[in-house]
């Protein structure tokens, strides 16, 4: 575990030295837009699973002793000032939430040396100024999956046989690639937020790694107590004819619905009785070429609810897990050849009041050597495994070809 300030720069270490990348502007998703060119980072914690301990409890206690005091959600939000710390950024890996909830984490981790939980408080500082800079060199190479379409559809099978055992109802699978690239991989990264549909588009970076993040998808916000998710299920083609099929999808439908009822079920445990609502059931959104369908789960906050029984209620999402979640976080740990890193977790920013993260789809992470994505897609009963492992491909194409520096399809119109 580390404390205090650490430098935001990249250092690449090689055979032949070490390369040292310029510091870059603080543009962490759902900031405020405000403040994104005057930051300064005050303080950092860093956390590996390794280190052992309870990772919601560190973030609490950690933002406290740095000002930020996250105990009680339902204190309303103190007024934005220049005399304290800004706020926060946060991001919590899909492992740490599993660890959060009981569930083994034992495939190996592709980007070992990301932590599973940052946290960054930042001051207010002078407004920051960027010139024009020389472009770095960059090139990506190709991607290496970590399984192939045949053992994923062999996974989507596996989870089927386990629906009919009544092991699950719903299981989330995921796959990785990596590929290998020179250059700062921060501009590539950046580029993930201007894609359409990127709710919580940004970045964060540390010694050695960074996550560029283009999701659409609320894992939890809270204002002054008040509580919403959004959870995204279902996927078709950005057309007229993939918008009819998504809305007319028995299997779609049914698969959004469990997942919804998960979330109510979540926020729950930390609302107060009778509190939970959904609104927008079933909406179709916008993210790139695909269209998705999003609904809204509302509450209130339980009188003292602090940001630790948040993040141990909500995380993992439900949405890229399963359904029973820890039953699907098994199965999960039992069928992806590798972890899921800086994916399917938590990235967003924090300040007492108000929080917003982001569910970390569409998401991609660079270590020293390697950039890396991950993609995936719940599994029901009535899922085809070509379908899914075609449903996979889509999702991250857009986001391979941002990183590669190549426009999209939506781009282009």
């Amino acid at each position: 575990m580390a404390h205090g300030k650490s430098t935001e720069r990249m250092r690449k270490v090689g055979p032949y030295g070490v390369e040292t990348l310029p510091q870059v502007p603080v543009d962490v998703p759902a900031a405020p837009a405000a403040c994104r060119n005057a930051l300064t980072e005050r303080a950092r914690l860093q956390w590996h699973r390794r280190d052992g301990g309870d990772p919601a409890a560190l973030a609490e206690e950690f933002l406290a002793a740095h000002g930020l005091p996250l105990h009680d959600l339902t204190r309303p939000t103190p007024a934005h000032h220049h005399t304290r710390a800004c706020g926060a950024a946060l991001y919590l890996s899909a492992a740490a939430g599993a660890h959060l909830a009981g569930a083994p984490t034992t495939a190996p981790e592709p980007a070992p040396t990301l932590p599973d939980l940052t946290v960054v408080v930042y001051d207010h500082g002078p407004t920051r100024t960027t010139g024009p800079t020389p472009p770095t060199p960059w090139w990506l190479g190709p991607w290496t999956e970590s399984w192939t379409p045949r053992q994923h559809a062999d996974a989507v099978d596996a989870v089927r046989a386990a629906i009919g055992r009544g092991d699950v109802y719903q299981t989330n699978l995921v796959g990785h690639a990596a590929a290998r690239y020179t250059g700062d991989p921060r501009p590539a990264l950046s580029r993930l937020s201007a894609l359409p549909g990127a709710r919580y588009g940004g970045v964060l970076t540390g010694d050695g790694w960074a996550i560029g993040c283009a999701s659409p998808e609320t894992l939890i916000e809270v204002t002054d107590g008040h509580l919403i998710t959004r959870p995204i299920k279902g996927t078709r083609p950005a057309t007229p004819a993939g918008r009819a099929e998504l809305l007319t999808s028995a299997k779609e439908r049914a698969e959004h619905i469990m997942i919804v009822d998960l979330e109510r079920n979540d926020l729950a445990r930390i609302a107060r009785t009778g509190t939970v609502t959904v609104d927008d059931l079933f909406t179709v959104r916008r993210w790139c070429d695909l269209w998705q369908a999003e609904s809204t789960v509302r509450a209130t906050a339980a009188d003292g609810l602090g940001l630790a029984d948040l993040l141990r209620a909500t995380c993992p999402g439900g949405s890229v897990t399963g359904a029973p979640k820890h039953a699907a976080l098994t199965q999960i740990d039992t069928l992806e050849p590798v972890g899921r890193g800086a994916s399917m977790g938590a990235l967003g920013w924090v300040t007492p009041g108000h929080i917003d993260l982001g569910l970390t789809i569409r998401t991609a992470a660079a270590d020293t050597e390697l950039l890396h994505t991950w993609a995936g897609g719940g599994i029901t009963w009535d899922s085809d495994a070509h379908a899914e492992v075609a449903e996979a491909a889509a999702k991250t194409a857009p986001i391979r070809a941002t990183l590669a520096g190549r426009e999209t399809r939506q781009d282009q119109r």
